[in-house]
């Protein structure tokens, strides 16, 4: 357990350091939350796929999970923040977060349609993330600042064990356990319908485990040891941003959105339907700024959503060069979880028949290898600070996204697709050093009192280039691919690559 006494004024203590088996049970929980996103990243294509999807409308489908993340991650984010009871500030949110990701994970491989199915996703992702917001901020909560790389980087640990295990769960269901990987048409095979009931099980355990065995400091607590730490980002002022400003800004994207959707719908034959969603997010992003103006202009900037906006336009300059990096180092992620499965088993396995053995090889395949990625990453996750020590941070970075990039791009030259677990290895770096290190670069650029609304709002660019990976991955597939998905993993592999560039551009805070 964890006690603190709220120090007095005249002599404010820091916030005590925690030892490693604290540190361990308060990102415990972690575990139980990549089991769901490790199911669901590397599972629900092949869903997609035997209800009937083609590479057409799969990333229109796939784009449920980001524009859930897009819209949950700041209301929780905000909410916590703001939230105090006998249970806690974060733990209610672990706890329902868990509940309703539970039961999606049990429904989910039973889904009799492809529509049912595209609903329960957006289901399954909004708990998996009313959950796991409140995790990152638990980390600034809990932890000095001295401490945060450690709570992140032991998220990043168990972000790759739970993934590791449930990626490869339908491949252990059929090889050891002799479960049938097959299935009849528009049906799943009992190893993936028996991987989502354990991975249910699995995430509803875990997070009890920190629900119970971490006590959180109460809001006079962290703003004692926050006065203690000198935090001058919660001291600067804030500009609020002018409701003229907003309204200007949100008049030009909505006229942006309105062009683009109507060209779209005019030459809906030669483009393709999923580019609607980039031009209607164009839209979105007008008419949330005119709201904001609208709350402006009544001076009412203690309102949950204008909140929101204004701290989106006042981001810290750091935060602020971080997201260019989120932004193409999560591109191909998206292109990984949507495309893998399609692309190995046509590329690699020659089908994509869905009810073929070759092509549930590929698919059972495509799991070993999101294990092999994950696996890599908890190795890499004890390398990295050896990377750090040796350059910096923001060199780090570059270098393990530099090794992803390479990984991607290599899958178009490797035949045999035994190989493509070197590839992986590469990935496995990048997905490392893209969960642990902007956030060690962000610890001491966020003011305390906000930590949940910020790294929510910092979400936004984890989401955004998924969107638009789902906006125009199926048109560069069917219209300029040829429909070969291998490409999609290809062009992800080039943004990554960008985003090594980019990361010489941030600047580091001061960490000591």
């Amino acid at each position: 357990m964890i006690t603190a006494t709220v120090p007095s004024q005249q002599n404010l203590p820091l916030k005590p350091t925690l030892n490693f088996w604290q540190i361990w049970n308060m990102c415990f929980g972690f575990l139980g939350i990549q089991f769901g996103f490790a199911l669901q990243n590397s599972n629900v294509s092949r869903i997609f796929q035997t209800l009937g999807a083609d590479y057409g409308n799969m990333a229109l489908l796939w784009v449920a999970a980001p524009i859930t993340g897009l819209i949950v991650q700041p209301i929780i984010g905000y909410l916590s923040d703001n939230t105090w009871n006998r249970f806690g500030r974060r733990r209610p949110y672990f706890l329902i977060g868990a509940i309703a990701a539970s039961l999606s994970l049990f429904i989910m491989p039973n889904s009799p349609t492809l529509w049912v199915a595209a609903g329960m996703l957006w289901i399954m992702d909004a708990s998996i993330n009313i959950s796991m917001e409140p995790f990152r901020a638990f980390v600034g909560d809990m932890l000095p600042k001295k401490q945060r790389a450690t709570g992140y980087a032991m998220q990043s640990f168990f972000i790759g064990v739970g993934s590791v295990a449930a990626s490869s769960l339908p491949w252990m269901m059929t090889n050891w356990f002799d479960v049938s990987n097959t299935a009849v048409e528009g049906s799943l095979p009992d190893s993936v319908k028996f991987s989502f009931y354990a991975g249910g099980t699995i995430f509803f355990l875990c997070v009890l485990w920190t629900i119970f065995k971490t006590k959180e400091y109460t809001p006079e607590q962290l703003k004692a040891f926050e006065a203690a730490e000198k935090n001058q980002v919660s001291d600067e002022q804030q500009e609020t941003r002018s409701s003229r400003a907003y309204f200007k800004g949100g008049i030009i994207w909505l006229v942006i959105g309105a062009i683009a959707s109507s060209l779209i719908i005019i030459n809906i034959d030669a483009l393709d339907k999923s580019l609607l969603i980039l031009s209607g997010g164009f839209s979105f992003f007008g008419l949330c700024q005119l709201i904001a103006g609208l709350f402006a202009a009544k001076n009412n900037v203690s309102h949950g959503f204008a909140q929101v906006m204004n701290d989106l336009f006042a981001m810290p300059k750091t935060m602020r060069q971080l997201a260019v990096v989120q932004f193409f180092s999560w591109f191909p992620f998206f292109a990984m979880w949507t495309y893998t499965t399609a692309a190995i088993t046509e590329f690699h396995y020659g089908t994509s028949d869905v009810t073929s053995k070759a092509f549930n090889e590929g698919a059972d395949w495509v799991g070993v290898l999101f294990s092999a990625y994950n696996l890599t990453s908890i190795v890499a996750a004890i390398c990295i600070p050896i990377i750090v020590k040796k350059f910096n941070l923001r060199i780090a970075h570059m270098i393990n996204l530099f090794m992803g990039g390479l990984g991607f791009i290599s899958f178009i030259f490797i035949q045999d697709p035994t190989y493509l677990v070197i590839s992986m290895i590469g990935v496995g770096f990048a997905w490392a050093s893209i969960l642990s290190v902007p956030y060690a670069i962000l610890a001491n650029a966020l003011p305390a009192n906000k930590m949940g609304l910020y790294l929510g709002i910092f979400n936004f660019f984890i989401v955004l280039p998924q969107i638009l990976a789902a906006s125009i991955l199926g048109f560069l597939i069917t219209k300029v691919f040829d429909n070969q998905p291998i490409y999609s993993i290809v062009i992800g592999g080039a943004s990554m690559l960008l985003a090594g560039i980019l990361t010489l551009r941030v600047k580091e805070p001061d960490y000591q």
